[in-house]
C-alpha cells in the first residue's frame, strides 16, 4: 500500500439520513477507484463497509466504517456513517475525523431530519460540504425537488455543478456545468465511464439558467473575479474550480452533485471534485490542542515535522482479533511499531502492524503522515477519544463532544449465573461506543442502560448474545420513590426477649415530626435522668435510620422527618446496643404509620427543543403525563419548551417525542425535587409493590 503525504490527503465524511445511499455510494466510488475489487451491494449484505452481521441483518449501517480511494494520485479517506439518529454518535466522530464533509440526500425523499442533524454537526465543525442527491435512478427522483429543500431548508447557499440527464428509470447522464458538456453512460458499465457529449438541446435552457447562477455565485466570492465577470468577460474553469473552493472554504458556498451509486453514475466526477474541491489537511486551520498537565495551547499544523499527536475517534471489538482502535494524525508522522503514549491514561502503547482500513480489510504500511486515517489493534489502554502523542511533548487534543443518552432501561439477565459476563460485556460496547451508558443502581437493584433511542438498545443486546454470549432482556426501570410524614404522632418501641440464659431488653419512646423537602433526617436525644444509659442512645438512632429505609406506605425510604427520643427505660442485667437498637427499629415501625405517610416522586426538569409545528403536539403529550409547562421561548429555528414532569411519567419518552415530531425533536433531563404521588397513583405503586412482595415469596 503506498503512503502519501499530507497534501495528497482528502479525509471525507460521507453522511446523510439513514436509507439515502451512502453507503452504496461509499462502495461504488471505492470500487470505480480500484480500491476495492468488487461492487457489492447492501441489499445483498455485500456492501464495503457494512459488513458487521448486525448490518448484513438489518440491511442499514450502524458502525462508522472506513474505505478509501486512490484517485488522481491522491489518498480519499471515506468515512461512511450511519444515518438513523439512534447511531448519531457515530455521524459525529466521522465528522470530527473529517477535513469536509459529503452529504447525501435521496433523490425521492429530500431533506430528511438525519439530514439536518448532520447538517448541523458540519456547521458545528466549520467543514467544507458538497451535496450530492444520490438514488436518481430510482423512481419518483426528482433533483430540482431535492435542490428546491436544501434552499429552504438548509442553505441559500447551494449552488448546483451537476443537472441528471432523464430521472428515475430514464437517468443516464449527467451535464457537467464546468465543461459544459454531457456525459451519457451506458447501460450496464461496471465503473462510471460514460461518452462525452454536446448538451442535448432539451436541456439547453435548464443548463443556461444553472450555468449563469454557478458564475455568478463564484464571481461573488472575489472581487476581482466579479468585476471580470460584470464586464461580461468569460471565467475559465481553472480560475472558476479554484473560486468555488474559497467559497467553500469560507463557507459561503455548497456545490450539489447527482449520482446512483447503484450504477456507479457519476461516482467519477465526485471523485475528481473530491481532489480538487476539499481542502488537504494541511489546508486546515491548526487545531488547538494543549500540553498535558498544564494550560498551555499548543497549536498543530498538519505537518510532518510537527510533534506527532493523533486522537481515537473509534473502537471495534472484532472476533480473534480484539480491539481495533482507529485514528486521525493532527501532526507529526508514525512509523510502523513505534511506541506512542497516552498521557491522560499514563501509558505506553505499540503500533505493531499500522494499518489503513477498507472496510473490513486492513492493509498494513510502513508509516502514515500527518493528517492521515489509520487503525491498529490490540492496544491495552486506549479507548475512543483518547489522544496520543510522545512522551517527550504529551499534548492532547479537544474530545469529540459525543451526544448523551436519552432514553433509559433496566436489563437483566435470562439465566442466573451471566451477571458477571453482563457486567463485562456492558463495559466492553461502552468502549466501542461512548453515546452507550450503563450503570448498577444498588437502590433499585438493577443494571441500567442509557442509549440515544431503542433501536441502539436493541442492537447493544443483540451485541451482548452473539459477542460475549449474554442472554440479555429489557425491562422497564424501577423508580426511586420515596416516603415522608405530613403529621406528628409519639409511641413506644419495646424490645424484650427471655431466653434460658441472659435476655435482652430495650424500650424508647419516640415522637416523630416532617421536616422540610430536603431536610434530611435529624435525631433529637431529650433522654433526661438516665431513663436511657448514654451508651445505648446512637444504638437506637442506629436502629431508626435502619428501619427508615423501608418506609411504612410501601417500603421506600423515608426521607425528611425528624425523631426526638424523650423517654424510655432499661435492665441492668439485659439490657444492650442490640437490644435498643431494636426497640428503635419497633418504635418506628408502630409511629410513623398514624404520623399521615405520604409517597414522593422524584420530578425531572425537561428541555425540549422543537420546530413551531410540533410545539402544541409536544406539549399536550407533556401535560397528559402529569408535567407541568413552565415556559417556552424561541432557540434559533426551534422552539424550547421547560417543564416538570414525573420521572414515571418519562419512560421511553425519547421515542414518542421521535414519533410526535417526526425524528425533530431533541429533549435533555436533570433531577429537579420530590413532591407528593397523587392518592390514585400512590394506590397503584402501593399495590405493585405487594405484588413484587408476593411473587418474591414465590420464588
Amino acid at each position: 500500500m503506498r503512503v502519501y503525504g499530507t497534501k495528497e490527503i482528502r479525509n471525507v465524511a460521507v453522511v446523510g439520513h439513514g436509507g439515502s445511499g451512502k453507503t452504496s455510494l461509499v462502495d461504488a466510488l471505492a470500487f470505480v477507484a480500484g480500491s476495492s475489487k468488487r461492487h457489492g451491494s447492501v441489499k445483498d449484505g455485500t456492501a464495503l463497509t457494512d459488513y458487521t452481521p448486525d448490518e448484513i441483518e438489518r440491511k442499514y449501517s450502524i458502525n462508522l466504517a472506513i474505505a478509501m480511494a486512490e484517485w488522481m494520485d491522491h489518498k480519499i479517506n471515506l468515512i461512511d456513517t450511519p444515518g438513523y439518529l439512534d447511531f448519531t454518535g457515530e455521524a459525529l466522530a466521522g465528522v470530527y475525523a473529517a477535513d469536509g464533509a459529503l452529504i447525501v440526500l435521496s433523490g425521492t425523499a429530500g431533506v430528511e431530519v438525519g439530514t439536518e442533524k448532520v447538517w448541523e454537526y458540519c456547521e458545528q465543525r466549520g467543514i467544507p460540504r458538497i451535496f450530492c442527491v444520490s438514488l436518481m435512478d430510482k423512481e419518483h427522483a426528482d433533483f430540482a425537488k431535492v435542490f428546491e429543500q436544501i434552499k429552504t431548508s438548509l442553505t441559500p447557499k447551494v449552488i448546483p455543478v451537476e443537472i441528471p440527464v432523464g430521472e428515475g428509470a430514464e437517468f443516464h447522464g449527467i451535464i457537467n456545468l464546468f465543461s459544459r458538456k454531457a456525459h451519457l453512460y451506458t447501460k450496464g458499465t461496471k465503473s462510471g465511464e460514460y461518452e462525452e457529449v454536446p448538451i442535448p438541446p432539451e436541456y439547453q435552457e435548464r443548463f443556461d439558467t444553472y450555468s449563469q447562477e454557478l458564475i455568478e455565485a463564484i464571481a461573488t466570492t472575489d472581487d476581482a473575479l466579479l468585476e471580470r465577470y460584470l464586464e461580461g468577460e468569460e471565467i475559465g474553469r481553472e480560475e472558476a474550480i479554484a473560486a468555488l473552493k474559497m467559497g467553500m472554504s469560507r463557507n459561503e458556498l455548497f456545490p450539489l452533485f447527482c449520482a446512483s451509486g447503484e450504477l456507479t453514475y457519476g461516482t467519477r466526477a465526485l471523485l475528481t471534485k473530491f481532489v480538487e474541491l476539499f481542502p488537504s489537511p494541511a489546508d486546515r486551520s491548526p487545531l488547538d490542542g494543549q500540553q498535558w498537565g498544564s494550560a498551555e495551547r499548543v497549536p498543530l499544523q498538519a505537518e510532518d515535522e510537527g510533534p506527532f499527536v493523533a486522537q481515537v475517534f473509534k473502537t471495534v471489538s472484532e472476533p480473534h482479533v480484539g480491539d481495533v482502535t482507529y485514528f486521525r494524525v493532527y501532526s507529526g508522522r508514525v512509523k510502523n511499531g513505534e511506541e506512542v503514549w497516552n498521557a491522560p491514561r499514563d501509558a505506553t502503547e505499540k503500533l505493531n502492524h499500522l494499518c489503513v482500513a477498507v472496510g473490513k480489510e486492513r492493509h498494513e504500511v510502513a508509516e502514515l503522515h500527518a493528517g492521515d486515517i489509520g487503525c491498529v489493534a490490540k492496544l491495552r489502554d486506549t479507548h475512543t477519544n483518547d489522544s496520543l502523542s510522545t512522551r517527550d511533548v504529551p499534548i492532547v487534543v479537544p474530545k469529540i463532544p459525543f451526544p448523551e443518552p436519552v432514553i433509559t432501561v433496566a436489563v437483566e439477565v435470562k439465566q442466573r449465573g451471566e451477571e458477571e459476563k453482563l457486567s463485562t460485556g456492558l463495559h466492553k460496547l461502552h468502549e466501542e461506543d461512548p453515546t452507550f451508558h450503563h450503570e448498577y443502581n444498588g437502590e433499585l437493584g438493577q443494571t441500567l442502560m442509557r442509549g440515544l433511542g431503542e433501536r441502539h438498545l436493541e442492537i447493544v443486546v443483540g451485541r451482548l448474545a452473539r459477542k460475549f454470549g449474554v442472554h440479555a432482556q429489557l425491562t422497564k426501570p424501577r423508580i426511586a420513590y420515596r416516603e415522608t410524614l405530613k403529621g406528628k404522632a409519639e409511641g413506644q418501641g419495646k424490645h424484650k426477649k427471655q431466653t434460658g440464659g441472659r435476655g435482652q431488653y430495650g424500650d424508647c419512646w419516640i415522637r416523630v415530626a416532617p421536616q422540610p423537602r430536603g431536610a434530611g433526617f435529624t435525631f433529637d436525644d431529650q433522654i433526661v435522668g438516665g431513663v436511657i444509659p448514654r451508651q445505648y442512645i446512637p444504638a437506637v438512632e442506629k436502629g431508626i435510620v435502619e428501619a427508615a429505609a423501608r418506609g411504612p406506605v410501601a417500603g421506600y425510604p423515608l426521607v425528611d422527618f425528624k425523631v426526638e427520643l424523650f423517654d424510655g427505660s432499661y435492665h441492668d442485667v439485659d439490657s444492650n446496643e442490640m437490644s435498643f437498637k431494636m426497640a428503635g427499629i419497633l418504635a418506628f415501625r408502630n409511629v410513623t404509620p398514624n404520623a399521615r405517610p405520604v409517597l414522593l416522586e422524584p420530578i425531572n426538569e425537561i428541555t425540549v427543543w422543537t420546530p413551531d409545528e410540533y410545539q402544541g403536539a409536544v406539549m399536550g403529550d407533556i401535560s397528559s403525563r402529569r408535567g407541568q409547562i413552565l415556559g417556552t421561548e424561541p432557540d434559533g429555528r426551534l422552539v424550547k419548551i421547560r417543564a416538570l414532569v414525573p420521572e414515571a411519567e418519562l419512560d421511553r419518552y425519547a421515542t414518542t417525542l421521535h414519533s410526535v415530531t417526526h425524528g425533530r425533536g431533541t429533549w435533555r433531563q436533570t433531577f429537579h425535587t420530590y413532591q407528593e404521588v397523587p392518592s390514585d397513583v400512590a394506590h397503584k405503586v402501593v399495590e405493585a409493590h405487594k405484588k413484587e412482595l408476593e411473587e418474591a415469596k414465590k420464588d
